[in-house]
This record gives structure tokens, C-alpha cells and sequence, in this order.
């Protein structure tokens, strides 16, 4: 972040000074990070306490400063020097990204937390600082590491860990930028109309990017066309002297070029120059899935080889590209960058294999219908792309708010393993959506064993240690709340068994 008080940083959040004087606000500067965990904070750090179903974070305020923070932003004084701001009306949890604010004191420091990173966001944007902002149903993170890769070699970039991507991680984000910082990238989730106007308010991205508009969080918006008003919000916000960079391949992101001020740069795998700013060639994919594609962009032209894993990820490199095509690389730059970078945040499409042939694509952090069927489009061309066929097993579990069309979403996935030849699909779970995955395997032609349900993830491991023969592939797939990344873990660093 960047060199502020205490005393500044109170004024900007509306704050109130507790256990500190003003005169050691105005001199005591937070020249380290802004960390929500205690356990994170370091020398000049300001802890930000918050509310959860199983710690509060007011709690903690005295380790904090013990730890080297100089300050703590909370909803009530911490017999520590603090920054207090009022408490706001109780918030329904449903439609918090806490775990637990019944008395509003989360919702407090949360806004406190966004009005700062909007002032240093601000300060930073007007030094040059560049902001992009990517949303979309699938891909955010994905992309998001795409993106910083191909801009690195252009200057200082901040970027999420992970899916720091609501109104916790992205103010969070923000304040990882300095006065060095040349790039800020910010993914934009929503669960509901109006967050992603929300996140761009906070930090206006000067090249804003829509990836897709798919069914994940189906059950909290309603309709596809819902979800496509909010992720227009991102466009929406760009001002006329940014970039929206658009998906021109799925037509609701397409149509968003109707609601933005800015220029539109469209990205496409199957249009070419002439109704498209960037795109590829044709496309194919390695024995592992890779691909590789001629990038075009106006007259230039570059072979990419890229270092991720699947065919959907071509929209995602199109759109990184597009990215740091506007940033100043060329397309030489761009191919180079993308060919040295493999998968990055955890559980997201990760490939390797063990020391007895075994392939373990670990894909266990998040799940919906489009990006399910990616994974088993991947499984099943690593398993069936080379001249000896391999076994293939399908781990998976359930796809998280799908609302109605939960039950027909799960039925969807168990018959496309089927058609695509799957050999052994593992239903991971017992409730009214995996079995509709089962019934949906068995009812496309799966018989004997080819389709099976267990209770949980150690079902799962049980079952893969007892049947996996070298060589075989496995994709481990699932929303993260059903926790196969422990499974994914384990089944990647065991080695041949005895």
C-alpha cells in the first residue's frame, strides 16, 4: 500500500482514533501490508478485524500488534490503537461474503476497507498506474494468471492469489499496489446484480474484460440473461478513454459492446480480421491437452504452444493477449509468455503425473456445466489421443448453485461422460444432484461398474487406490465446498503402488 498515517487513513474512512493520540496518528505511517489474518501481518502492517462464525477478528487485535502492525481498523475499540467505525444495520449472512455479522460490525469495516482502497486506487490510477478488470462465469482465475504472465515483462504487476475476488479480496488486492506498481489486475465475481458495478467503483479498470456468460451461480441470479446484466456491469464502467476487451464468441458477452462507452476490442477462436481485433488460427492440442494456434492481431501474427491445459483456455490466452496487446508487447512477447507459463493457482487445472503413469488432472477448485464439461473434454483427449489408449476416471462432484436446474445440470454430465467414452465415472456424493449424475450415466448406456457412487472424498481415495493401474488418467472435479482438493492432493503425491 501505499505511505499513509493512521491519522489520513482515518480520515479517508470516516473512522474515529481509539487508544492513540492524534498528535501519534498524524506521525505513526502504515508502511506495510493490510492483512485480514493476524497470522499475516508484519512490521508497519494494519490488521483489519472481522467477524466469523468461528473467530472474530477483534480478538486477535493484540497479537496483531504484537506481530508489527501499527494499527487496527475495527468496529469497536481493542484496547490497542485503532481505528473504530460505527457498526451498520445487521446484514442478512446469505447475502454477505462473511461467515457471520449479525450485529453489522463486518459490514462496517468492510465499507471502511473499500473507501480506502478507493482513495489509494484513485491516487495510484492518476500516477499511471494501469487497472484491469476481468469478469465472467469461468475463467476469471485462469485468465487472471494469464494476464499477469504476458504483462510482467512489462513492468510491476499485483494480482490476486488465488480467487481473491469479492468485496474482501478485492480491496485486499487493491492495497498490494505501491507507487512501483504498473499493472493492477482484479477479478470481478458476483452473486448478485450490482456487486460487480460495486468492485469497479472501488478500482475503475482502465481495460475491463468479459470472458463468458455461463450457469455458474445459476440459482442466485434466475436466468442467463440475469447473469449477463451483471456482468455487463464491468463494460459499463470502463470510461470512454478505456478498453473492453470481449469475448466475440459467446454472443451475450458480444452484446455488451452496446453498452459501453470505451472502445471495443473483440477476441474470437473462430471469426478472422475482418470482424475481429484478435484472434487464432486453428487450434490443436498436445498429447496433454496443450494447445497450440497461430495468434493473429491486425497484420502481426505469432505460434503460440500453450503451457496450461485444455482447448477452453484459448479463449482465456485470446483474451490475456488482447490485454497486453493494448499494454504495449508484441505478439512475439506475448507467445513467448504464454508458452513459459504453466497452471499457477491451485486446483485449477493442473496436470502431472506420478511416478507410475498415473495423470492426475486436478481441477477440484470450482465446478459448473461449462466448465465441467472442459475438464472431461480434457480427460478424455489425454486419455484417448494417443496411438494406445489409456483408462480414464472421472471424479466428481457436486456443481453448487445451480438452483432448479440443479438435477438436470448433474444428469447433463453423467451422459456426457458416457458419450465421451469415459471409462470409469465416480460420483462423489449422495444427495438429489449426484444421484441425478449417476442416473443420467446409467441410463446413456453405463453398465456394471463403469458408473459408481461413494458417500465422500475418502470413499473416492479408497476406491483409486485400490483399482488405479499405471497409466491411467483421472480428473478430480468439483465446486470447492465439496473439498476433493485433499483427494487431488493425495492422489497426486502418491507414487506407484507397491
Amino acid at each position: 500500500m501505499i505511505d499513509l498515517t493512521v491519522a489520513q487513513i482515518a480520515d479517508i474512512v470516516g473512522g474515529t482514533l481509539a487508544d492513540v493520540s492524534p498528535e501519534v496518528a498524524a506521525t505513526t505511517r502504515v508502511t506495510g501490508t493490510v492483512e485480514f489474518d493476524s497470522r499475516a501481518i508484519g512490521p508497519g502492517g494494519l490488521f483489519v478485524a472481522l467477524p466469523g462464525a468461528r473467530a472474530d477478528g477483534h480478538d486477535h487485535a493484540a497479537s496483531a500488534m504484537a506481530a508489527g502492525a501499527v494499527a487496527v481498523l475495527a468496529a469497536r475499540p481493542v484496547g490497542v490503537p485503532a481505528i473504530v467505525v460505527k457498526p451498520q444495520a445487521a446484514v442478512d449472512d446469505r447475502a454477505s461474503v462473511l461467515e457471520h455479522d449479525a450485529d453489522g460490525s463486518g459490514a462496517a469495516v468492510l465499507a471502511a476497507l473499500a473507501k480506502l482502497a478507493k482513495a489509494v486506487a484513485a491516487e495510484l490510477a492518476a500516477g499511471g498506474l494501469r487497472i484491469i478488470g476481468i469478469t465472467g462465469s469461468s475463467g476469471k482465475t485462469s485468465t487472471k494468471d494469464l494476464v499477469a504472465a504476458v504483462l510482467r515483462p512489462l513492468g510491476e504487476v499485483v494480482a490476486p492469489p488465488g480467487s481473491f475476488n469479492n468485496e474482501l479480496g478485492h480491496p485486499w488486492t487493491v492495497l498490494r499496489a505501491t507507487r512501483d506498481t504498473d499493472f493492477l489486475i482484479l477479478e470481478m465475481s458476483a452473486r448478485h446484480p450490482g456487486n460487480i458495478a460495486a468492485l469497479a467503483g472501488i478500482a475503475t479498470p482502465s481495460i475491463g474484460v468479459v470472458l463468458n456468460v455461463g450457469t455458474a451461480h445459476l440459482g442466485e441470479f434466475g436466468s442467463r440473461e440475469i447473469i449477463a446484466q451483471t456482468k455487463s456491469e464491468l463494460p459499463q464502467s470502463v470510461p470512454s478513454s478505456g478498453v473492453v476487451i470481449l469475448n466475440a464468441d459467446d454472443p451475450l458477452v458480444a452484446a455488451m459492446a452496446d453498452v459501453t462507452a470505451a472502445r471495443v476490442v473483440r477476441v474470437s477462436r473462430n471469426a478472422g480480421p475482418k470482424t475481429d481485433d484478435v484472434w487464432a488460427g486453428p487450434v490443436s492440442l498436445d498429447e496433454l491437452a496443450r494447445p497450440q494456434f497461430t495468434l493473429h492481431a491486425g497484420a502481426e501474427q505469432a505460434e503460440v504452444r500453450l503451457g496450461v491445459y485444455g482447448e477452453h483456455q484459448v479463449s482465456n490466452a485470446l483474451c490475456a493477449a488482447a490485454v497486453a496487446l493494448e499494454c504495449g508487447a508484441s505478439v512475439e512477447q506475448i507467445a513467448a509468455a504464454l508458452a513459459a507459463t504453466g497452471p499457477v493457482s491451485r486446483h485449477r487445472m493442473q496436470v502431472s503425473t506420478r511416478a507410475d503413469g498415473v495423470t492426475v488432472i486436478d481441477d477440484a477448485y470450482n465446478a459448473n456445466p461449462e466448465s465441467m464439461r472442459a475438464g472431461l473434454q480434457a480427460l478424455a483427449w489425454i486419455a484417448h489421443g494417443e496411438a494406445h489408449p489409456r483408462r480414464s476416471w472421472a471424479v466428481l462432484g457436486e456443481m453448487a448453485e445451480l438452483g432448479e436446474d440443479a438435477i438436470t445440470e448433474h444428469d447433463r454430465i453423467g451422459r456426457l461422460a458416457v458419450r465421451l467414452d469415459v471409462s470409469r465415472l465416480v460420483v462423489v456424493g449422495t444427495g438429489r444432484s449426484m444421484s441425478a449424475m449417476h442416473q443420467g450415466a446409467v441410463m446413456e448406456g453405463s453398465w456394471g461398474e463403469e458408473a459408481v457412487m461413494v458417500d465422500d472424498a475418502d470413499g473416492a481415495l479408497a476406491l483409486l487406490r485400490a483399482e488405479l493401474q499405471p497409466g491411467d488418467v483421472v480428473l478430480v472435479k468439483a465446486s470447492n465446498s465439496v473439498g476433493l482438493g485433499a483427494l487431488a492432493d493425495a492422489l497426486t503425491a502418491e507414487g506407484a503402488r507397491p
